[in-house]
């Protein structure tokens, strides 16, 4: 079992109408120390998401009521939970289906049937994307009208490039933080 501290545990919603299947994934997330949620249906995982906001969610594309494709389109429109990893499991395994989900907005796509350790793996993998990206966020700060890119090492003030030194740069910085 992987060591994980308290803060950095991360929590994966599952999202499948197979009990089965969302017991399996269960059992072994939970064994390299990720905190589980389960949904059996489109319209709980929904809800889920939106109460708890997982860092990740596996989604499986055909639920009763409400399906993985409505799901994804729903937590993609709304700012707080637009940025929630999604991984799709389906038994639909053509392209067409692929292209969809990827369209919509998921960060991977498995098929039935699939093996439990791969699924783990893409968490992770998803997961150390959405790292890297929340890192690239960090470097653009914005208060208002002012907005600084410090790779650029950039500032602009009402969408217009101003000239700063680097001390004011890096007091601006320190201010805006």
């Amino acid at each position: 079992m992987m060591a994980t501290s308290k803060i950095s545990r991360k929590t994966i919603l599952i999202a499948d109408d197979e009990p089965d299947v969302l017991n399996l994934l269960a059992l072994n997330l939970r064994k390299e120390g990720f905190d589980v949620l389960k949904a059996e249906d489109g319209a709980r995982a929904l809800e889920i998401a939106r109460a708890e906001t997982p860092d990740l969610v596996v989604l499986d594309l055909m639920m009763p009521g409400m399906s993985g494709l409505e799901v994804t389109k729903q937590l993609k429109q709304s700012p707080a939970t637009r940025g929630i990893p999604i991984l799709m499991l389906t038994a639909r395994a053509e392209e067409v289906d692929r292209i969809v989900g990827l369209e919509l907005g998921a960060d991977d796509y498995v098929t039935k049937p699939f093996s439990p350790r791969e699924i783990v793996l893409r968490v992770q993998a998803v997961l150390r994307r959405a790292v890297v990206v929340d890192a690239v966020k960090e470097d653009v700060l914005e208060v208002g009208s002012i907005q600084i890119d410090r790779a650029k090492h950039e500032v602009r003030i009402g969408g217009v490039a101003c000239d700063f030194t680097a001390t004011e740069f890096k007091l601006l910085s320190v201010l805006m933080e």
